[in-house]
């Protein structure tokens, strides 16, 4: 079988080559509706831009890296498949690596020479700390995702992890809980997502004159399912009372759901269950589960334009924070059988 064509793509989206060329390269002023043609019939086919030529006569390879700590995780094999879908939309291939979040493997990832083919990098940390910013290519650009390091000499989209764990908590406040527990805390971290998400745990407790007890705050180490069951049956096992729980991830949320149930609590009725990322999976476990929706979509999104506007110099010099809109997203494991509304914030 050969190759698609964006002459196959015209045909399926039943438009001219020409608007495909405007889609794929960004034009501004396309409908949504022929812009979203456009895109499904490139997805259908699996249409990539022949990008050889291009490279030839500008310099550049339209490859994007993308370095995550781990693909098990479903929050970055999401990302990583709205990253790939935005970036085949301006033309882009991207490649795909994995560190495991760890500082030694991240470390050579920046240092490796495969970089000089790529025209940019979507960079996503867990081990590096602010020492090592120096590390970061002075000749590539970088976009960074995450909360490892801030003020780098580099664009960062992020997520509001402070106010969004504070939404959540204030949400399971204004539902009646009082004794709500946390899943997912790493002692005596300050940067990183567990520590922000602890923090705004704490403010969401403080808002609404509930005191804090660390009885009720269980450290897992890996957001995983097992971690998230593991962290449960320890919580059961201190003994102390609570009628909610706020995981730090869905991952951990499904685990702990799985225990609480095997132990015989009705969710919502005896402990309603928060979780964070808003998984696609979210919806179907059952009872389904409440979320953070983190901005995952506009993350991937804001992440690809803007590193592709600071390769082709359409930016200032200065580097900028973006942090995506979160969304509060209630079902049934806060709200009952049947229910599944959202609320923006």
């Amino acid at each position: 079988m050969t190759a698609p064509t964006m002459q196959d793509v015209a045909r399926l989206a039943g438009v001219s080559v020409k608007t495909v060329s405007n889609v794929i390269n960004d034009y501004p002023y396309i409908r949504a509706e022929t812009r979203t043609r456009v895109e499904h019939a490139i997805d259908e086919l699996g249409y990539q831009l022949n990008t050889s030529a291009r490279s030839l006569r500008s310099g550049r390879t339209r490859t994007l890296g993308l370095a995550l700590p781990e693909l098990s995780l479903p929050y970055f094999a999401e990302l990583a498949d709205r990253v790939i879908r935005a970036a085949r939309r301006s033309g882009q291939v991207v490649q795909v690596e994995t560190t495991n979040g760890d500082r030694t493997r991240e470390l050579d990832l920046l240092r490796s020479p495969r970089l000089q083919f790529l025209d940019g990098l979507i960079f996503s940390p867990l081990g590096i700390t602010p020492d090592d910013i120096d590390a970061l290519p002075k000749a590539l650009p970088v976009m960074l995702l995450g909360e490892r390091i801030f003020g780098a000499p580099a664009d960062h989209v992020t997520m509001h992890n402070v106010k969004a764990a504070a939404a959540a908590t204030s949400h399971l406040v204004a539902l009646g809980r009082r004794r709500i527990a946390v899943i997912g805390e790493h002692p005596d971290e300050v940067v990183g997502s567990a520590g922000l998400r602890l923090r705004g745990y704490r403010e969401g407790l403080e808002q609404a004159g509930i005191d804090y007890d660390p009885a009720l705050v269980v450290p897992a180490g890996l957001w995983h399912r097992a971690n998230g069951a593991s962290a449960m049956r320890e919580l059961l096992g201190r003994g102390a009372a609570f009628d909610a729980v706020f995981a730090f991830n869905d991952t951990l949320a499904l685990g702990a759901m799985r225990v609480l149930e095997e132990a015989g609590y009705r969710i919502p009725e005896d402990v309603a269950v928060m979780g964070f990322d808003d998984l696609d999976e979210s919806q179907y476990s059952l009872p389904s589960l409440s979320s953070v929706d983190p901005g995952r979509a506009e993350i991937a999104d804001l992440a690809v334009s803007m590193l592709l506007e600071r390769i082709e110099g359409r930016v200032p010099e200065a580097p900028r924070l973006v942090e995506a809109p979160f969304a509060i997203v209630d079902r049934e494991s806060t709200l009952g059988q049947g229910v599944d509304t959202s609320s923006s914030m």
